[in-house]
């Protein structure tokens, strides 16, 4: 426990009196459950980054990953290279096709859109991603709860129940108000103080130690192991000692960290929530920058309190506190602090919220309100209650302790052997079946819950490895084996989908919607209206979009739609207030390529009428 001083205090009560006021501000503008779940998909791309970044990154930046270094060395930082190679290909790979294909499909939850993708009339696919998403996260946040209370009980010695609980109730009480709005806010906040704060403590302990070389120097004295990226060093009786050689199985599962960044719903909501697939380049940029930033400053810290802390520590994963204050003045040290706070509350406040949608959306309104009509106001308040269920169960299991790294790990692997296969495949493979989405979650799911079940059981092949490995690996090979044998592909051709974003995807001024509407055309599209016209929309080219929701293209066709087919423009008619849309050219090869080929009868209207046995296409 660090002495408490009025500095330390007066800025930790600063930072969480600061978190309410933004869940109170942003109450106001959080009107709708789609505000409150997915901020109306308004994310520009450093918000976006900067949220990401945030949600993912939670205690463990400056508990667990530093002291995991302080324990063993430069051989702990495996961790930090598979996040990093992570993180830039979820955003390279996933973010873009998961934007649009979440907003074609109007879902705001990974449930929702896995059964609107694979067209699961059965609801399995929902049901199971849900109990997934809400048992997995509960776990994590019940990690970033024992952070807290860890984090109070060091610097205030308040206690780690009394810790927990005041930081537990702050983090649900902005939840609630604002949503994922108030999360936006926050996490911009916090990523750029968790960013300065992983540059400044470590410029401080190597200009106090003399530089890189002095540090290299005290900790080849301590031990070499300490700076062998193949070996793990010892850590036992507050010394060091040579320890052992890493090995492949554990280089490998060190690595293997960054497998999980494909499946976790709380970083895979920000893609959703993005404003354009545009902004997505500018926003990976961004997060890679962070992510490499924040985990070379994290690992540093560690190596640093090696050899610049008095004494070594009885908990190693104190070193980032320790470190701060006594090497900085006490308001400094404040700040620093408060920087595993935001770290911790980031992550957590975004748990909860993805666990309270999945609640309201994929169990209590998919299931049990099916059939009849709820109103926002009825879905905020569901969403809200579910925050503190959530909250509620992760704090029962948080009271129990345990270290934070190991908590993360279970969770982590549970949602990249669960989703992150079956996400993959989703967004580029456009024929898997339900029946392979079905298989790959559940085999992904139970091999991680049941993994230190199994591994014992092999006897002579007993691994040891971490659980993401056999998960990913047995959700991948059963979603591809179900996925090509068993069932009938979706009828929606997703690779067109992919392709061609929506007419409603880009939210740029100079592709909104213009004024006025054509007489019967549905609101959400925009259709031909645009400034960028129905071309590029893809309005009539086989994918239906112009009638909202891939109208007659999906399985029982438009007629199971519920919409009124919109009053189809005679060719060459203009309407009020709108481009007039082309006219066919009179050659037959002046046409753009993208356009359908014209009439046989070189008329008619470029509105496609439905399939003439009203089947799809």
């Amino acid at each position: 426990m660090i002495a408490l001083t009025v500095p330390v205090m007066i800025t930790f009560g600063v930072f969480l009196i600061a978190m309410v006021m933004v869940g109170v501000v942003t109450h106001e503008e959080t009107t709708t459950f789609d505000d409150f779940t997915v901020g109306s998909r308004r994310l520009t791309a450093p918000v976006a980054a900067l949220s990401a970044g945030a949600a993912d990154m939670s205690g463990w930046l400056f508990l667990g990953l530093p002291g995991a270094v302080y324990m063993a060395g430069i051989g702990a930082t495996w961790i930090a290279a598979g996040l990093i190679v992570g993180t830039y290909l979820n955003w390279r790979f996933v973010a873009p096709r998961l934007r649009i294909f979440t907003e074609r499909v109007g879902a705001v939850t990974l449930p929702s859109y896995l059964e609107e993708r694979f067209e699961d009339g059965s609801r399995v696919i929902r049901l199971l991603s849900a109990v997934v998403t809400v048992v997995f996260f509960t776990v994590y946040v019940a990690s970033g709860l024992v952070a807290c209370g860890l984090l109070a009980d060091e610097i205030f010695g308040a206690g780690f129940e009394l810790g927990l609980t005041v930081f537990a109730v702050v983090i649900v009480i902005y939840t609630i108000l604002g949503g994922f709005r108030a999360l936006s806010v926050s996490h911009s906040i916090q990523g750029t103080l968790m960013f300065l704060t992983a540059i400044a403590l470590p410029a401080i302990a190597l200009w106090q130690l003399g530089g890189f070389g002095a540090l290299h120097d005290r900790l080849t004295a301590a031990t070499p192991a300490l700076l062998d990226p193949l070996a793990e060093a010892s850590f036992a009786d507050k010394k060091w000692t040579s320890g052992h050689s890493l090995g492949v199985v554990a280089t490998i599962s060190l690595l293997s960290w960054g497998l999980g960044y494909f499946g976790q719903p709380h970083i895979l909501t920000r893609f959703m929530s993005i404003r354009s697939t545009r902004d997505i380049p500018l926003a990976r940029r961004l997060g890679v920058m962070w992510v490499i930033v924040v985990l070379t400053g994290a690992s540093l810290v560690g190596l640093a309190g090696i050899v610049a802390l008095d004494k070594p520590l009885d908990n190693p994963e104190t070193v980032f506190i320790a470190l701060s204050t006594q090497l900085t003045s006490p308001w400094l040290a404040g700040v620093l602090l408060v920087a595993v706070l935001a770290a911790i509350k980031s992550t957590v406040d975004s748990q909860l919220l993805v666990s309270a949608t999945s609640l309201t959306e994929d169990l209590y309104r998919a299931f049990f309100r099916r059939r009849a009509q709820i109103s926002d106001t009825m879905l905020l308040l569901i969403g809200r209650l579910s925050v503190v269920a959530v909250a509620l169960v992760a704090y029962v299991i948080a009271l129990s302790g345990g270290a934070v790294l190991d908590i993360v790990a279970y969770a982590w692997a549970g949602f990249g052997a669960a989703f992150g296969p079956v996400i993959l495949l989703s967004l580029f493979w456009p024929r898997m079946t339900a029946a392979g989405a079905k298989a790959g979650m559940l085999t992904g799911a139970l091999t991680v819950l049941l993994w230190k079940q199994i591994d014992p059981l092999l006897g002579p092949l007993q691994t040891g490895i971490y659980e993401m490995v056999p998960g990913v690996l047995a959700a991948t090979a059963a979603a591809l084996f179900f996925g090509t044998f068993v069932g009938r592909p979706p009828a929606l051709d997703w690779s067109r989908v992919a392709e061609e974003p929506l007419g409603t995807e880009p939210r740029h001024p100079e592709e909104q919607q213009v004024a006025g509407q054509v007489p019967g055309q549905p609101q959400g599209q925009a259709a031909w209206q645009s400034q960028s016209a129905w071309q590029s929309q893809s309005a009539w080219q086989g994918r239906g979009t112009w009638q909202n929701q891939g109208a007659w293209e999906s399985p029982g066709g438009w007629q199971n739609q519920e919409q009124r087919r919109p009053e189809r423009p005679q060719q060459g008619a203009s309407q009020p207030g709108s481009p007039q849309p082309p006219s066919y050219p009179t050659h037959p090869t002046s046409y753009p390529s993208s356009w359908p080929a014209p009439p046989a009868d070189g008329g008619g209207s470029p509105y496609p009428g439905p399939p003439a046995d009203g089947s799809g296409r």
